[in-house]
C-alpha cells in the first residue's frame, strides 16, 4: 500500500507510544481510541438502533440480558479481526485469498457486499425520516441524496488523518441516548432482572427478536472494517511495521488493540443498552410495543417523554448514520479490493485506488436507489440481517482457524481466552443461524 494522502513523518505522534521503534511517551487516551471505537460505534447505526427500540418496546427490560452476554463475545471477536490486520498487514479477505479456497473467497465477499448495500440504504432513509421529523419541508429523496453525497465525499476527499478524526467526533453523537435515557423514570428492579435473569419464551416473535439482537450486534462488515483500519494504521505511522516484521512492537501493540476494542464495544454496548431501557420506560409502558424504524421510535418517544428525548433521539439517528454508512461502504471496498488484488486503502489517494474508492462510490449509489424502489425496506432490513447472520459463521470459523495457525500470525497466535470466547461467539452465531431457519 502507498503512503497516498497520509504522509508517514515523524510528526504524527503513533499511539503506540511505548513501543522501543517510537519512543516512550505514554500515548494519550484519544490517540490509543481508534479502530475499536469506530467500528463499536457504527455498530449503533439507525438500523441497529429500530432493532434495539423494538426489542425495548416489545418486551421491556426483559432482553436486556442480551447486551451482557454479547459484550466478551463481541470483544473478543473485534480483538481477533485488528490482530490479524496487526500482525499480517493484510486484512481479512487479503489472508482468505492467500491461504483458503477461492471460492469461499467469493462467497463470502458477495454475502457482505450485498448486505452492506442493502444496509446502508436503509440507514440512509432512516437518516433522511429523522431530518424531516426536526425540520419538516425537505423532501426525502433529496435528503438521501444530500447524505449518501456527504458520505461519499469525505471518503474520497478527505486526508485520512482527518477522515479518521471526523468519524471519532461523529462517535458523540451516540451520547443523544444517554441524554434521552436521563428523560425516563427507570424500574430498577425491572432492570436489573432483565439483565441477570433471562426471561425465555419459545415462540417465534421472541426468538426472531433476540435472533436480531445477536446479528446486530455481532456482524461481519465490524470484521473487515477493525482488521482493514489497522493496516491502514501500519502505513499511517512511518515507524510502524506489521508484527510479523517487527515482533517487538507487539507488546504495546495487541495493549492498545486491547483497550481501543475494550472501550469501543463497551461504549456500543452501553447505548444500545440506553436505547432498550429508554424505549422500555417509555413506550413499552404505555402499550406501544410495534417499532420498526429508528425514526418510528424517535416519533413515538414525542409524547410520552418530551421534546427534549424526542429532539436528541432524532438528532443521534442522523449523527449515527454519518458514521456507519461509511464503515458500511468501505468495509464492502476493502473485501472486494483485496479478493480482487486492487490497491486499497483510504491512505491512497483516490487516482491511485479508482477500483476501491469506486466502490465505496458504487455501494452508497446502490444502496441510495434502493430507497427509491418498491422494495419494502423492513423486509430489506430483514434480509440483510439474515446475510449477515449467514455470512458471520463462515467468516468466524475461518478467523478462529486464522487465529492459531502460526505460519499466519508467527508467535501472535491466539491466547486461552481469546480462543474459547472466539469459539463461543462462533456457536452462538450458529445457533443464531439456526433459529432464523426455525422462525421463518
Amino acid at each position: 500500500m502507498a503512503e497516498g494522502r497520509h504522509p508517514r513523518t515523524q510528526g504524527n505522534e503513533d499511539p503506540e507510544g511505548e513501543s522501543p521503534v517510537v519512543g516512550s511517551s505514554r500515548p494519550r487516551m484519544l490517540g490509543i481510541l481508534g479502530p475499536g471505537l469506530i467500528a463499536g460505534a457504527s455498530d449503533d447505526d439507525p438500523s441497529g438502533i429500530a432493532t434495539y427500540s423494538q426489542a425495548g418496546a416489545q418486551y421491556g427490560y426483559g432482553l436486556a440480558w442480551t447486551l451482557v452476554l454479547t459484550y466478551p463475545l463481541m470483544t473478543a471477536v473485534q480483538m481477533i479481526s485488528a490482530r490479524i490486520g496487526r500482525t499480517t498487514g493484510h486484512g481479512i479477505a487479503g489472508i482468505l485469498r492467500r491461504f483458503y479456497p477461492n471460492w469461499l473467497l467469493q462467497v463470502l465477499v458477495f454475502l457482505l457486499v450485498s448486505a452492506n448495500t442493502i444496509n446502508l440504504g436503509a440507514d440512509l432513509g432512516a437518516m433522511a425520516e429523522a431530518f424531516v421529523l426536526v425540520v419538516p419541508g425537505p423532501p426525502k429523496w433529496l435528503l438521501i441524496v444530500f447524505f449518501a453525497t456527504i458520505c461519499v465525499y469525505a471518503q474520497v476527499f478527505l486526508q485520512y488523518t482527518r477522515y479518521v478524526a471526523v468519524l471519532k467526533w461523529l462517535t458523540l453523537a451516540l451520547f443523544a441516548y444517554f441524554a434521552a435515557l436521563l428523560t425516563t423514570h427507570i424500574d430498577a428492579k425491572a432492570l436489573w432482572l432483565g439483565l441477570v435473569w433471562p426471561r425465555l419464551e419459545w415462540s417465534s416473535t421472541y426468538l426472531t427478536t433476540v435472533v436480531a439482537l445477536f446479528g446486530t450486534t455481532i456482524s461481519p462488515y465490524l470484521f473487515f472494517w477493525q482488521a482493514a483500519q489497522e493496516v491502514e494504521d501500519i502505513h499511517a505511522y512511518r515507524r510502524r511495521h506489521s508484527l510479523n516484521h517487527s515482533p517487538q512492537q507487539g507488546g504495546p501493540a495487541l495493549h492498545r488493540i486491547e483497550i481501543d476494542t475494550l472501550v469501543g464495544m463497551a461504549f456500543s454496548n452501553l447505548v444500545a443498552l440506553a436505547i432498550v431501557i429508554t424505549t422500555a420506560a417509555t413506550l413499552n409502558k404505555q402499550g406501544i410495543m410495534d417499532i420498526q424504524t429508528s425514526a418510528q421510535a424517535a416519533e413515538a418517544l414525542r409524547p410520552i417523554a418530551g421534546e427534549f428525548a424526542f429532539l436528541v433521539f432524532a438528532f443521534g439517528i442522523i449523527g449515527t448514520g454519518l458514521l456507519a454508512v461509511p464503515v458500511l461502504a468501505g468495509s464492502a471496498a476493502y473485501a472486494l479490493g483485496e479478493a480482487r488484488k486492487w490497491p486499497v486503502g483510504f491512505s491512497r489517494k483516490w487516482q491511485e485506488a479508482k477500483a476501491f474508492y469506486g466502490t465505496v462510490a458504487l455501494a452508497t449509489l446502490v444502496g441510495m436507489i434502493l430507497n427509491f424502489t418498491e422494495i419494502d425496506p423492513i423486509k430489506a432490513l430483514y434480509w440483510s440481517a439474515v446475510i449477515n447472520g449467514v455470512a458471520a459463521v463462515p467468516v468466524l470459523i475461518t478467523m478462529m482457524l486464522i487465529g492459531r495457525r502460526s505460519d499466519i500470525l508467527g508467535t501472535f497466535t491466539l491466547g486461552r481466552t481469546l480462543t474459547i470466547l472466539g469459539w463461543f461467539a462462533t456457536g452462538l452465531m450458529g445457533v443464531t443461524v439456526l433459529a432464523m431457519v426455525f422462525v421463518s
